[in-house]
């Protein structure tokens, strides 16, 4: 189990490095099961900063199972969080601390048991131990009485995002070691404590697929939120040896409101501090500040290290590392779109098939693909895929659709249109794209909306040069494509919360500041700026306070908008020294 859990992973394998060596403490506190049904996935991304600022009770991923006792050890911990918070690494610590007997002494054995592996062993039926067996051979050498009937055993199933269980709570109960079953029927008597009472579970998985497990089988549930402010910097001043370029790298990050919210979660953390040390050793003046310039560098610097370790070159000029790569780029930016359209994270060979890459070709995968693509051998050397983060599909699988429009490959831009004409303007393709993102409950598309605004402008094209045969004069477009997110914010009063937010990101993803500039005059003046806010409007006002580390002398809800919508700013009672409460009296 140490050997399991002692590396850690950043982008390519030699990268990995010593868990205990550059390992961050996490920030972890305890959820609530209530509402996870509605839970939206890439706002919890943002929520991470949000609720720093109330006084949750944190949690040490080695105190899981103490804090689960205390609640009540017949049921599970279930933990959430977004793609790429350190949900993985928060399980390898605690089990390499209990494998250095640091920690956890009464547990006798542990056992990790990714879904993303039991995938592959999903169709057949095992008992307990023939199950195991396919993960730990070790296990023939212990006394099965003895292991299953006296000792403390932990069970650790990681992603069940990626499970392809058909789980059903309602039928199949499993009590007894002995007896065979399905894989789905195994797992559900093991959380439901059918199944070994006594044993420990411990289920991770992302917001979107934690409600697969019944809140009544859950004694603990957590929520991992990444980096607090402090580990942020932490990171980075452990990444980054040179002391001078890891405090410039944290100011700059710090004047980025986007960049540093996206910087609680690690893997970011690791695209940031790759990008930016490589911008400040070329001594370049203009640091990237959106997203989508950050994940354009990204890909350039892989594919420069591609370049120097597999071709033999020197550090090759942009427009001729996108030409040579162009290849692969469209391949992967094509699995990345439709895998996303399935909102599928995890791939097979088959799916790498049908979009031209060939797995079994060594100089092929070797190259560009393994810079930003993971490869894992599953149970029985079977092969699972999928990209560094989560981020860098939704960045490539934005690449796909622009590459799609300036190509005029109509078929592939069918999932925005029923009947789409083949000359479709770009201001069309944008805002079909941020109705199709806001009528997703779960939030799949959202970053994915926020990298194909920014892909769209000028300068990201300038970028793209060798990837895209011809640049497009998009000003207008964009010009239009703004004032219809603003519209949409302003007019639409169902609008939720999330959707208000990630629009006013994918204004300044098109490098359109006005609607920062105007809410911030309405923080910073006494006199009325002029109109009344929606109630989307008021969401963002509500957004942008909290990110702020401004704290306002007094808050009053009336220069800002009608009653209706006083129940949307209570959230600046946190922000706030003194806040005016204002009361409705309804006469009958």
């Amino acid at each position: 189990m140490k050997k399991k859990a002692d590396r850690i992973f950043e982008g390519k394998k030699e990268n990995e490095a010593h868990l205990q060596a550059v390992y961050t403490e996490l920030f972890i506190t305890e959820g609530d099961m209530k509402d996870v049904n509605q839970e939206h996935e890439i706002m919890k991304i943002d929520e991470a900063f949000k609720k720093k600022k109330t006084q949750d009770k944190p949690i040490k991923c080695n105190d899981i199972f103490t804090e689960l006792r205390k609640n009540n050890e017949e049921k599970i911990v279930l933990t959430k969080g977004v793609a790429g918070i350190g949900k993985t690494i928060s399980v390898h610590k605690f089990i390499l601390d209990w494998a250095e007997e640091t920690t956890n002494q009464d547990i006798q054995c542990v056992f990790l048991l990714p879904f993303r592996e039991i995938n592959s062993i999903k169709d057949r039926e095992f008992n307990l131990h023939e199950f195991l067996l396919k993960f730990y051979p070790q296990l023939t050498d212990l006394e099965k009485s003895k292991l299953y009937k006296e000792c403390k055993l932990a069970f650790i199933f990681d992603g069940l995002d990626e499970s392809r269980l058909d789980l059903n709570f309602e039928s199949g109960i499993l009590n007894n070691v002995e007896e065979r079953s399905s894989v789905d029927v195994l797992f559900t008597s093991l959380v439901k404590g059918m199944l070994l009472p006594s044993a420990l579970v411990w289920v991770t998985s992302r917001p979107t697929a934690a409600n697969q497990i019944p809140p009544e089988y859950v004694g603990l549930f957590t929520e991992v939120r990444g980096f607090a402010d402090q580990q942020k910097e932490e990171y980075f001043r452990k990444r980054i040896t040179d002391e001078t370029q890891a405090s410039r790298i944290i100011s700059h990050i710090k004047t980025s409101r986007s960049l540093y919210i996206m910087c609680h979660i690690p893997v970011f953390c690791w695209i940031t501090a790759t990008v930016l040390q490589n911008i400040l050793k070329n001594n370049t003046e203009n640091i990237s500040t959106t997203l989508t310039e950050m994940y354009i560098h990204f890909l350039l610097i892989q594919m420069n290290m591609k370049s120097q370790k597999y071709d033999g070159k020197t550090e090759r000029q942009r427009t001729k590392l996108l030409q040579s790569n162009k290849e692969m780029i469209l391949k992967l930016a094509k699995l990345a779109f439709e895998q996303l359209k399935k909102e599928n994270i995890v791939f097979s060979e088959e799916d790498l098939e049908v979009c031209g890459i060939d797995v079994s070709e060594d100089t092929e995968f070797t190259g560009m693909i393994a810079e930003i693509f993971k490869q894992e051998d599953g149970l029985h050397e079977e092969k699972v895929f999928c990209f560094v983060h989560l981020s860098v599909q939704e960045f490539l699988a934005a690449v796909h659709v622009f590459l799609c429009f300036l190509n005029k490959n109509m078929q592939e831009l069918q999932f925005f249109f029923e009947d789409p004409k083949e000359n479709i303007r770009l201001q069309e393709l944008l805002e079909k794209a941020v109705d199709k993102a806001m009528k997703s409950e779960r939030g799949h598309l959202d970053l994915f909306l926020r990298f194909l605004m920014g892909i769209s402008l000028g300068s990201s094209q300038n970028l793209l040069k060798g990837l895209i045969r011809h640049t497009e004069d998009t000003r207008e477009s964009i010009t239009q494509t703004i004032e219809y997110i603003k519209q949409v914010q302003n007019e639409n009063e169902n609008i939720s919360d999330e959707a208000s937010v990630n629009l006013f990101y994918c204004l300044l993803e098109l490098k359109d500041h006005s609607l920062y500039e105007e809410i911030q005059r309405y923080l910073s003046s006494d006199e009325h700026p002029g109109r009344k806010l929606s109630s989307s409007m008021c969401t963002v006002l509500i957004y942008i306070l909290l990110m702020s580390e401004k704290v306002l002398d007094e808050f009053n809800p009336k220069r800002f908008t009608s009653s209706l919508n006083y129940k949307r700013l209570v959230p600046s009672v946190r922000c706030c020294r003194k806040a005016l409460c204002v009361i409705s009296v309804i006469t009958v």
